[in-house]
């Protein structure tokens, strides 16, 4: 089984516009939204949920009401000021310590200086996973909750459960939509993919982030193409940023021309090959062959 990696080291490259048009070509393949701090790729493939999961992201302390006997250690070592004299009680007698989950960082200081053993690590839920049905086959996608954490380790449960379903199916392609930037949920989408594809645009941010994302996928060892979005809008730009990426040792894997139908295709929450085949399509369509190929000499 193979794992295609999208990913653009900066938002707004038109990543997920790209992996929605190679699900459609694709036809048989698993696909992945790991980007699940701003997932969007249901919005253009409507996918029907199976099966909900919750993401246990961590632990949060929490302090019981009961037990407290109101001493303030857990006040003291708190650098994370989680905790606080807010719980039951009507008078500074009665009153209780009670515990931020929103502050705390789930380090467990607490835990151990409490005298009574009041404080208790307990596992939270950070947001929700999804195995579901869509037009071009399986797809597993998942949402972050608000101001949550631990997003790689969503990003890794995203992965194993497509890889899992594409065994369970037969398919022997899993196609990530990764999240930007270079940060620990892009890591948790790279590590041991069999080939990383990056799109980028001709802006100077967009050199620049390419740069930062080809230094990832050259630590960990991953074959990377690289395509050029919108390229017509800055020719020279384009120019400069496939030297670049020549210099760095990336292959290219071609250019993609503005095209008003991405947007048109979007707002009919379809996918640009679907849309039409002229234009931009047919640039999707070489785009995917050369991805295509390269995914077999890796096979090899």
């Amino acid at each position: 089984m193979k794992e295609l990696v999208v990913i653009s080291g900066k938002g707004g490259t038109g990543k997920t516009s790209v992996v929605a048009a190679f699900a459609s070509l694709a036809k048989r393949a698993v696909l992945a939204d790991c980007d699940v701090d701003a997932a969007d790729l249901h919005l253009v493939l409507e996918p029907e949920v199976l099966q909900r999961h919750d993401f246990i992201g961590g632990k949060k302390a929490r302090i019981d009401s009961d037990q407290c006997m109101s001493c303030g250690r857990c006040q003291a070592v708190c650098r994370f000021k989680a905790s606080s004299m807010t719980g039951p009680g009507n008078d500074l007698v009665s009153k209780t310590y009670r515990i931020d989950p929103l502050a705390c960082e789930g380090c467990g200081v607490c835990v151990g200086v409490c005298p009574v053993s009041a404080v208790a690590l307990e596992p939270t839920t950070a947001g929700e996973w999804f195995v579901s049905h869509t037009r071009y086959g399986p797809m597993v996608h998942a949402r972050l909750g608000v101001a949550a954490d631990n997003s790689g380790k969503l990003v890794s449960t995203v992965r194993t459960a497509a890889s899992d379903l594409a065994k369970q199916h037969g398919l022997g392609l899993v196609i990530v939509d990764g999240p930007p930037g270079i940060g620990c949920p892009v890591i948790a989408s790279l590590t041991g993919a069999s080939l990383a594809v990056v799109v980028t645009e001709p802006t100077l941010s967009g050199l620049h982030d390419l740069e930062r994302v080809a230094e990832l996928t050259r630590h960990f060892g991953i074959p990377t193409l690289v395509c050029v979005n919108k390229w017509d809008i800055n020719p020279d730009l384009t120019e400069r940023i496939e030297r670049q990426s020549e210099a760095m040792g990336l292959k290219l894997a071609g250019r993609l021309r503005y095209d008003g139908a991405v947007t048109a295709a979007q707002i009919l929450k379809q996918t640009v090959i679907e849309h039409s085949a002229l234009g931009v399509s047919e640039d999707m369509t070489k785009f995917w062959a050369t991805v295509s190929a390269a995914l077999e000499v890796e096979k090899q």
